[in-house]
């Protein structure tokens, strides 16, 4: 009966023009279309996680079996889509040891997240910085040009010196021309890879005007697709309101950052619009209830904002609840993941906005040195695994139902010539 009712929906939802089913070339690059990402001409939904550890991991050679375990046990629940990042900036085992010199191990160690993510049947975002000072962050691209002899008075001037920025622009460059040793393919030409993200949480408290965060946005898209109009780009944004929208800055969970979430989203060559979503980092103090109620409201606001207002894809990008927080239980955790997930489902069988959720993180057997409280091994069976799996699944037959659909419509349009 479930069954049926969806297909009902789905029906309706084609009629009323949600959906403009029409093939387009099957070349493996997700694209979107209104409100939906498609694959191959049908629409495409992101059941995944995060995995920031997959380059450091796959730079040691005999670590690469964690790399490849936690690829299997996540395609064996259904997933498709893993976030992790393309950038490690200075510090212990970097990505790139300075402005322009990069670690052959290490990008070797990301060749083979690409092939192993291709082998196993999973799209990437592939981040391209961090805001924070984790594996070297904004932090590092500024002491870079300090240490040149630039003047510059905070970490935030990395979203406005002209050095830095071409610091940065540089390190675009490299990722999106780099020639897979694995694959034998340049990384701007895989479709493997679904999006670039500009960075991880971007953030800039020294403006809470959001003009500077717009600026970079604006810029570092224009640059992105300059090189690469095969894949998708967003930003990285955690969903926070800002001055274009303050009838919803009453939403935000007390943080001035400096962005804004519908006019950052609107930025030409930003594809698709993201929203994080961590309820008990936001609202410790808050009971667990009150931070389901902000919950609810906060996606429901953000998935109808993209809706109506954005007319782009949405992708609930990190969410979780930690094993640290005070009297946690796996029944919270997995109220929090069904919520996540019911609300991605809701949208997504009505042809609306929602089109997937990533869960924050991913580890396999062995890692024990990753765990940071939102940790989940899909090889230990658990309750949340089984709710991951089922999202995966149900989302898995929403397509088929609409590849059934487009195959009809085909036919039809076959018998009217």
């Amino acid at each position: 009966m479930r069954h049926l009712a969806v297909v009902l929906l789905l029906t309706i939802s084609i009629h009323q023009g949600f959906f403009h089913l029409h093939v387009e070339a099957g070349d493996g690059f997700i694209r979107t279309r209104g409100v939906h990402f498609l694959l191959n001409g049908s629409p495409y939904y992101a059941n995944g996680f995060n995995a920031y550890w997959l380059m450091y991991a796959a730079s040691d050679p005999p670590q690469r079996s964690k790399v490849s375990a936690a690829f299997r046990e996540a395609a064996s629940h259904g997933l498709t889509v893993a976030r992790t990042w393309a950038f490690s900036d200075g510090g212990y085992r970097p990505l790139q040891h300075s402005p322009g010199s990069y670690n052959e191990q290490m990008f070797k160690g990301l060749d083979f997240v690409v092939a192993e993510a291709r082998r196993y049947g999973i799209k990437l975002i592939l981040s391209l910085a961090n805001n924070y000072d984790n594996f070297g962050g904004k932090k590092q691209y500024v002491n870079w040009a300090r240490n040149r002899g630039q003047y510059l008075k905070s970490d935030d001037d990395f979203f406005r010196h002209p050095v830095v920025k071409g610091y940065y622009k540089n390190h675009i460059k490299t990722v999106l021309y780099r020639y897979n040793s694995f694959t034998r393919i340049h990384y701007k030409d895989d479709p493997t890879i679904m999006a670039w993200e500009l960075m991880n949480e971007p953030r800039c408290s020294s403006d809470t005007s959001g003009r500077t965060i717009q600026a970079w946005i604006t810029e570092m898209a224009s640059f992105v697709k300059s090189i690469d109009r095969n894949h998708l780009l967003e930003a990285g944004l955690e969903g926070f309101y800002g001055p274009s929208t303050q009838q919803r800055n009453s939403l935000n969970p007390g943080l001035k950052i400096g962005t804004d979430f519908i006019a950052n989203n609107r930025v030409p060559g930003i594809d698709f619009a993201t929203v994080h979503a961590y309820p008990d980092q936001w609202l410790s103090s808050s009971s667990d209830q009150s931070q389901l109620s902000f919950l609810n409201k906060w996606l429901d606001t953000h998935i109808q904002d993209a809706q109506n207002i954005l007319r782009k894809p949405i992708l609930i990008a990190e969410f979780g609840k930690s094993w640290k927080d005070p009297g946690f239980s796996t029944y919270q955790r997995d109220l929090v993941f069904n919520t996540v997930y019911y609300k991605i489902y809701s949208s997504a069988k009505r042809g609306g906005a929602a089109a997937g959720g990533l869960f924050w993180q991913l580890l396999t057997e062995g890692m024990d040195n990753f765990r940071d409280g939102y940790d989940i091994v899909l090889g230990q069976p658990s309750s949340t695994a089984n709710i991951i799996a089922q999202q995966a699944h149900k989302l898995h037959q929403i397509r088929k139902i609409f590849q059934r659909m487009r195959n009809v419509g085909k036919v039809e349009e076959g018998k009217g010539r």
